[in-house]
């Protein structure tokens, strides 16, 4: 039996947390839990990619390496990811200068198998 909250979709589609903004951009929805053991990815939160952080919430520390940690997984420069709103909140939206397609496969090639622990990343 599969989840409904899939993080990948029938192909040409978008899921959810991800929208193509002009031909080499994207923008990602995103809940973030900051201050956790470690920063991984944990699936989906209401129709975002949901993502533990291990930085704390403050002074935009979690922010900071909320963009960072995706231009890791995105292989990209962390220039090329941006918040865009969300900057005090757990709902954040954020502009990646890659194709959807490209991202999407990035973040999905994350996911860990079902029944296994969430992905985790090796900076904490």
């Amino acid at each position: 039996m599969r989840q409904s909250n899939k993080l990948s979709t029938a192909p040409g589609a978008n899921p959810t947390w991800l929208r193509a903004d002009g031909p080499a951009a994207c923008v990602l929805d995103v809940s973030v839990v900051p201050g956790a053991k470690r920063s991984e990815l944990a699936g989906l939160h209401d129709g975002a990619l949901r993502i533990k952080l291990a930085a704390p919430p403050v002074d935009g520390k979690a922010n900071a390496a909320l963009e960072k940690l995706l231009a890791q997984w995105l292989d990209l420069p962390q220039r090329d990811v941006q918040l865009l709103r969300g900057q005090t909140s757990r709902r954040k939206t954020l502009r990646v200068q890659a194709a959807a397609e490209t991202v999407q496969a990035a973040i999905t090639a994350r996911l860990p198998a079902r029944g296994d622990a969430a992905m985790t990343t090796d900076q904490e």
